[in-house]
């Protein structure tokens, strides 16, 4: 992804356009992950920059969009995790840059306080262009007590001609005085017809994007990733169900943990008698007993919470996928 998406989604342009027409100085924009939040929020600060604004949004041929487009404007402030800042093409501070290029260090999965105080240092200081300045934080979980407490009394008194949006897609977890202090909205799901029409746009064949937008559990943005597994993915819960590992090859234990929920998930859902979410009905298994389905369930949630850190990824891929053989073949 980079500054600029070349094909905005709809959906995420009726937002701006709405967040637009109302006044506030700090915008929290939650909600599940998939929806846009990243996309709207830079929307939103292209727009308070721009040279040449409209009621939609920033006019993407000035000056101001251009410093944007190639991640140099001076009077944008982007507040994320140093791992967030790399996969989206951000640059990392040159301190920063050096620690990490040295081997000092590996990118940071949290906002650090250093940047923070970088932060609160360029808020106070005077317009480069001239069009006030921008403060962009996402995913705002990602700030520990410090950076949050550090950036709520910016927030309590901004100074200068100062925005700030904020894109969470954990609101639950930042601080409440940090939530009381901007004005909240909810990121819209987009209709399935919309959002299907957004991926082939972006080049997607309509078989391609029906599985990759289902993957995502009716998640535009998220389809994206699964664009590359649509082609496999109705094979894998029986893949799965016969303890084969090597359809997981090249994945990563994240990548792995969150697929067997979907599989569990569905499995459930139509124990329940419900249709499935991220699977269609006849690629399912009927395998697993309430009991067996429950604490695969419960023992996902218990990975989940770890599976940043795996002390060996091999051995927990293996781990995992004989976990999911084995709750596959109870009988039910």
């Amino acid at each position: 992804m980079n500054g600029a998406p070349s094909t905005v989604a709809p959906w995420i342009a009726a937002q701006t356009q709405a967040l637009l027409a109302q006044r506030g100085h700090a915008w929290l924009l939650a909600g599940p992950s998939g929806l846009g939040q990243y996309d709207l929020a830079l929307a939103l600060a292209r727009a308070w920059l721009c040279d040449r604004p409209t009621a939609t949004g920033a006019c993407g041929e000035c000056g101001s969009c251009h410093a944007i487009d190639v991640f140099a404007h001076a009077d944008l402030a982007v507040l994320m995790p140093e791992t967030v800042l790399i996969d989206l093409g951000w640059p990392l501070s040159e301190k920063a840059q050096d620690e990490i290029d040295s081997k000092k260090r590996k990118p940071s999965k949290e906002i650090r306080v250093e940047s923070m105080r970088d932060t609160v240092e360029f808020a106070q200081r005077t317009s480069a262009r001239g069009r006030g300045k921008a403060v962009l934080v996402f995913p705002a979980e990602r700030m520990n007590v410090f950076t949050a407490n550090a950036l709520l009394k910016t927030l309590e008194e901004p100074a200068g001609d100062v925005k700030f949006v904020l894109a969470t897609e954990a609101a639950h977890l930042l601080l409440p005085t940090i939530r009381s202090r901007c004005l909240g909205h909810t990121l819209t799901w987009p209709e399935p017809a919309a959002a299907l029409r957004w991926l082939e746009d972006l080049g997607l064949p309509a078989a391609k994007a029906a599985v990759s937008l289902r993957a995502a559990g009716g998640r535009a943005q998220d389809a994206l990733q699964f664009a590359a597994l649509s082609d496999s993915w109705m094979q894998l819960p029986r893949a799965v169900q016969r303890g084969d590992v090597s359809v997981f090859k090249d994945w990563t234990p994240a990548q792995v943990v969150d697929v067997l929920h979907k599989i569990c998930h569905d499995l459930l859902a139509q124990k329940a008698g419900a249709q499935p979410r991220f699977f269609n009905a006849p690629d399912l298994p009927k395998a697993g007993s309430w009991q067996s389905l429950t604490g695969w369930a419960k023992a996902l949630s218990d990975t989940r919470r770890t599976v940043e850190h795996p002390f060996k990824p091999e051995l927990m891929l293996e781990a995992l996928v004989s976990q999911a053989h084995l709750a596959l073949n109870l009988k039910t």
